[in-house]
């Protein structure tokens, strides 16, 4: 465990130092994320803070470098060199879109290329274990493909909840505590592409947030958002997407093959498939943002820019801590306290709402006006 608190603290460290260097520079530059009648925040904000997520992952990457207890993951796989390539693509492609703005088709492209240097290192869904099916083992051309699409889906998802301050890198930072609890659990300690990874991520997210909290000073962008969703993406793949048959002997071993990814990531994913079925349902194309996402709807309704970003976080870690849980916690106890913490969830998404209603005055003119007033969120998508 130690190895991996190491990179942690120098992700965390490292990104926390860059931010400020960042934000100076985004002034410099003029990548400032300027209010308008789609966005929500009230003042002129920097953007880039990727960058700054990035060189925490870096440098906690180039650490575990260092570090004698990872020289047989890099000595024997190419998967976090391959990593690092394709953030290096996405962070710069984000970047171009943060300061001049890119066509939809033009980052999806960008993207699919960067999922193509995770391919070439390794970085692919190889086979999994599937209830009922058995081991299933991919062809070449199948696991590219679904690298590809889970990959691109995370990205993107990632960056559809990066709509008000501290969202995005919070609910990430969640994700991979969980995914990172998961891999070092079942890897029986032996370093592994998936927990180094999901320890850079919460570091690198933890360094940042400081910042990007309401009211943000800097938001993160589409150089961060992407990054981190390529992250959670690889980490994803090289831990829970190699899953042999699991011990059926509870409810756990329905949960550990493929499910985990879903339910540890449910609220970027459940934002993004609504998005979609709302775009479609509109007849609008799928790359038009709109502010009908779950976190805005929760925006809406406390009134109140942390409420909201904190019963996301709530229900992320929530929903994340459940399914680890029962992952990883055989017995009787471990069923108890996953289904308590379930069904706990399922209580805060009933009567969560309603009280945020009821707390603040809601569909009152002075509650419209005291909404304006308290927003500074990117509103991005």
């Amino acid at each position: 465990m130690l190895p991996y608190l190491v990179v942690f603290a120098v992700a965390a460290g490292v990104s926390f130092l860059a931010t400020p260097l960042v934000k100076h520079l985004a002034g410099r530059v003029d990548a400032v994320d300027v209010p308008d009648d789609r966005k929500v925040h009230s003042t002129p904000t920097a953007t880039l803070g990727g960058i700054a997520i990035f060189f925490g992952f870096a440098a906690g990457l180039g650490t575990a470098w260092l570090l004698g207890d990872f020289n047989e993951l890099f000595s024997f796989s190419s998967e976090p060199i391959g990593v690092l390539v394709a953030a290096v693509a996405v962070v710069a492609l984000g970047a171009l879109d943060d300061l001049r703005g890119l066509k939809a088709s033009t980052k999806l492209a960008g993207q699919v290329v960067a999922t193509g240097a995770l391919i070439l290192a390794g970085v692919q869904v190889l086979y999994f274990w599937l209830p009922g099916a058995g081991l299933i083992s991919l062809s070449p051309d199948m696991s590219a493909l679904l690298t590809v699409v889970w990959t691109v889906l995370l990205i993107n998802a990632v960056n559809l909840i990066d709509g008000l301050d501290g969202l995005a890198a919070g609910v990430s930072g969640i994700a991979a505590m969980a995914l990172f609890a998961y891999a070092y659990r079942t890897s029986g300690g032996v370093p592994t592409t998936a927990a180094l990874l999901a320890a850079l991520v919460v570091g690198s997210c933890l360094g940042f947030i400081p910042y990007n909290f309401n009211p943000a000073k800097i938001f993160m962008g589409d150089s961060g958002s992407m990054l981190l969703g390529l992250l959670l993406a690889s980490s994803t793949i090289s831990g829970v997407g190699r899953t042999i048959e699991p011990d059926l002997s509870d409810v756990a071993g329905l949960i550990v093959p493929v499910l985990l990814p879903f339910f540890v990531l449910a609220v970027p994913l459940a934002d993004t498939s609504l998005a979609v079925l709302r775009r479609v349902r509109d007849r609008r194309p799928l790359a038009m943002p709109d502010k009908r996402h779950i976190h805005h709807w929760l925006f809406d309704m406390a009134g109140s820019h942390r409420q909201a970003v904190l019963v996301m976080y709530m229900w992320s870690g929530m929903l994340a801590g459940a399914t680890v849980v029962l992952s990883l916690w055989r017995g009787s106890a471990g069923k108890a306290v996953g289904f308590a913490l379930g069904g706990a969830l399922v209580l805060t998404i009933i009567f969560v709402p309603r009280a945020l209603r009821r707390g603040s005055a809601w569909g009152t003119p002075e509650a419209s006006e005291r909404i304006h007033n308290l927003s500074s969120d990117p509103g991005q998508t």
